[in-house]
């Protein structure tokens, strides 16, 4: 089943594609009949939840108790967050509770708090579906809103890591009053209330402690008023326990995802030319707090409808057979190429395409 019976070279691109769904939901099967625990995936859906934020709000409890190092808490919260954004991706794809709506949407909300950085995700259903339809052009919002396709430089680097940093410049950019008043009315309304409030929260942080460096290192240490501590008291304990979390996580999957999308020369619908496999070594640190996003987000352009921990499972078999079947693997050039599926010389070569970037 898993061999070489169909040889890439005599197949054409969907015909490729097809085979490697063919082979790796035939290895979902055989690990749900070895593992029946598979086969309750809403329960599983759910216990991952349950997991994910009781770890969070435990590690929270032994910081705040003076238990857990700032730096654990941040570290392990980050790990946390990732699965919720994990299931959230899978919700998206309405992988558990699919008929039954209320639980089906408390975990929409459940996976939302404990990552108030994103935006509002049932808003995000319908920006991800559309990436599926459309990965690799220009109406694939959601990873143009993530840097695909952006050259490397400050601007790219800034924005991967900060929502509200991206939409900035993305309004800076903008030519026209129309556009910018679009710019600002589309982010105000996909990351109010949550992620507008862990933004500001964050900035304040920033702010705040930047300027009393500034000032310790001038000597003229600032008075604040005993409000302004109390208040900064609180968000110091966020910055920790949430905020600084899910930037962290933010950055390391969105570094991840927008690099190993491919954008701009791609032909529509062609699934092989959307993704590659991004997991060298050297990348794991990131792959931490994205769930191994690089190495197993590929094969769910193939088969959609596996939970993100069977891809875990069936990765060893799907990368054999995307490898076999031409599926790029840490093609590295993609970083200098602004993430263009085509050689430069290719990639000059569609002037068009690369001036809507």
């Amino acid at each position: 089943m898993h061999g070489t019976s169909a040889s890439p070279q005599r197949l054409n691109a969907t015909q490729r594609s097809a085979h490697i769904r063919e082979v790796v939901l035939a290895k979902g099967v055989e690990l749900r009949e070895r593992y029946p625990i598979l086969k309750h995936q809403d329960a599983l859906g759910a216990g991952i939840l349950a997991f994910a934020l009781a770890g969070m709000i435990g590690s929270a409890a032994l910081y705040m108790t003076g238990h857990l190092p700032w730096w654990a808490c941040l570290l392990l919260n980050g790990f946390f967050a990732s699965l919720t954004h994990e299931l959230e991706h899978d919700l998206i794809h309405s992988m558990y509770f699919r008929k039954q709506r209320v639980p089906h949407n408390l975990m929409m909300g459940l996976v939302w708090l404990a990552r108030p950085s994103t935006i509002n995700p049932w808003i995000r259903r319908h920006l991800h579906l559309n990436h599926h339809k459309v990965s690799g052009t220009e109406t694939d919002m959601e990873e143009r809103a993530i840097t695909n396709g952006e050259p490397w430089g400050i601007a790219r680097l800034l924005m991967v890591g900060d929502n509200m940093m991206s939409s900035f410049i993305r309004l800076l950019r903008a030519k026209t009053r129309a556009q910018k008043i679009s710019i600002i009315q589309r982010t105000l309304k996909v990351y109010a209330p949550l992620a507008l409030v862990h933004w500001g929260a964050w900035y304040v942080f920033l702010g705040f402690h930047a300027i009393n460096g500034v000032a310790h290192l001038l000597g003229m240490p600032i008075e604040w008023s005993a409000a302004t501590l109390s208040v900064m008291q609180v968000i110091d304990i966020a910055a920790v326990v949430i905020i600084g979390p899910n930037v962290l996580r933010t950055f390391c999957l969105h570094f991840i995802s927008s690099n190993m999308h491919y954008y701009g020369d791609v032909e529509p619908g062609n699934v092989m030319q959307q993704c590659q496999v991004l997991n060298p070594w050297w990348l794991w640190p990131l792959q931490a707090f994205c769930f191994n996003f690089g190495s197993t987000h590929g094969i769910h352009h193939f088969v959609v409808k596996e939970p993100f921990y069977i891809r875990q499972m069936t990765a060893p078999v799907a990368h054999k057979v995307m490898r076999e079947m031409g599926v790029r693997f840490n093609d590295f050039g993609t970083f200098g190429r602004a993430n263009r599926f085509e050689r430069k010389a290719t990639a000059e070569s569609q002037p068009v395409r690369a001036a809507q970037v």
